[in-house]
């Protein structure tokens, strides 16, 4: 992100006005309409672990051990019970 110099683009009457509140600081403006995104949304981050713990669900579902799915996919025994039973208890305490 480019910084740009408030006095080449915003009217001095404003600038003044916001110097009330801010004197120095570094202040980001976001686009308006631009609602904040969830976590691994805009880079598709999100989709993909969401693809690979359905994954990890079906095939304990099929009967593979907590051990064979943490080996398959690089992660702890721990990591794995996360996956299957994390969000199930997660949207119980809604």
């Amino acid at each position: 992100m480019s910084y740009i110099k408030a006095d080449d683009v915003l009217p001095s009457e404003l600038i003044r006005e916001v110097q009330k509140y801010i004197k120095g600081s570094l202040v980001y403006i976001p686009n308006p309409g631009e609602g904040r995104r969830a976590w691994g949304e805009r880079n598709g981050a999100r989709e993909a672990f969401d693809r690979r713990n359905a994954e990890i669900k079906a095939a304990k579902q099929g009967g593979r051990s907590l051990d064979d799915l943490a080996e398959d996919y690089g992660l702890s025994v721990d990591a794995i019970r996360k996956v299957l039973y994390g969000r199930a208890r997660r949207e119980a305490a809604r």
